[in-house]
């Protein structure tokens, strides 16, 4: 499913337009992206959490010429799945 499904989705399940879904659905993802960005992290008890981890950084090695490169540290987008979803996708 693309961004376009997804909206579609959207729009029929609410009962809304899809234009309306669209503004909803970048909305949340400018939300979610500012959110972390920030630090903070977004709990939504039974679907999952968003949250922003630190990744140290490590050496690792060109898979071309095996030569070794520093790869520095970053922050990373991460999501854990909530008991809900978890239960619903294992169903």
């Amino acid at each position: 499913m693309n961004k376009t499904d997804l909206i579609a989705a959207l729009a029929e399940n609410a009962e809304v337009t899809k234009k309306d879904a669209e503004k909803v659905l970048n909305a949340f993802i400018e939300v979610v992206g500012a959110t972390l960005k920030k630090g903070d992290k977004i709990q939504l008890v039974g679907f999952g959490t968003f949250e922003a981890r630190k990744r140290a950084a490590r050496t690792g090695k060109n898979p071309q010429s095996g030569a070794v490169i520093k790869i520095p540290a970053t922050t990373v987008p991460a999501f854990k799945a909530g008991k809900a979803l978890k239960d619903q996708i294992a169903k």
